[in-house]
């Protein structure tokens, strides 16, 4: 009980230490050769830490935007804040499925998005609350400012048309088996498919 009550004071990185070294050994060792005391050693937490957020190891499966959302966080820190916003939506999109070809297992992110087709109530990959959906709304606004972007669109029609563009990247890789590189692969159809939005 003392330990359930000291969880809800520790900081919010506990869960995401615990999310980010789980997805590590899915990549490295593979998601059935993945211990739950596996990924508390990797992530320097507790029995008590791991269980006060996920019942089983299943549950991680569904963390897969935690992880996609770090990564856009630490991105945007990294882009020039003088960037085109149009170039940075492309420079997003392949820095993103760079780390997705290299570090997530395809048959785990398979797994992941057809299950996401058959889920009950709302996907977490389609969470508008994500950082996600915050940076791409925030950087097509940006761009729509300085004339970088079509402003005849609506904020949201463009951000949704982004998102299922990558979406479709990616389901199309996974369903090819990984035969040919998706950042390269996005490198070159990412600009096509967003050419109708550029200003």
């Amino acid at each position: 009980m003392a330990e359930k009550a000291a969880e809800k004071t520790a900081p919010k990185g506990v869960k995401n230490k615990i999310v980010s070294a789980a997805w590590q050994l899915f990549h490295d060792k593979g998601y059935n050769h993945t211990t739950v005391d596996d990924i508390i050693e990797l992530s320097g937490t507790s029995k008590g830490s791991f269980y006060y957020y996920f019942n089983t190891k299943d549950e991680l499966l569904n963390t897969l935007s935690v992880i996609l959302d770090d990564y856009y966080e630490e991105l945007e820190g990294k882009m020039n804040p003088g960037m085109n916003s149009f170039v940075k939506l492309l420079f997003l999109n392949v820095e993103v499925h760079s780390m997705m070809e290299e570090k997530i297992s395809i048959d785990l992110l398979a797994s992941l998005y057809s299950t996401q087709l058959v889920t009950q109530g709302n996907s977490y990959l389609l969470d508008q609350n994500r950082k996600y959906y915050r940076l791409i709304h925030k950087i097509v606004e940006e761009g729509q400012k300085r004339g970088q972007i079509r402003d005849d669109k609506p904020i949201g029609e463009i951000v949704k048309y982004y998102s299922m563009c990558e979406r479709a990247l990616i389901s199309d890789w996974c369903m090819n088996k990984g035969s040919y590189s998706l950042a390269q692969y996005s490198r070159e159809c990412m600009p096509i498919m967003l050419e109708y939005f550029k200003a």
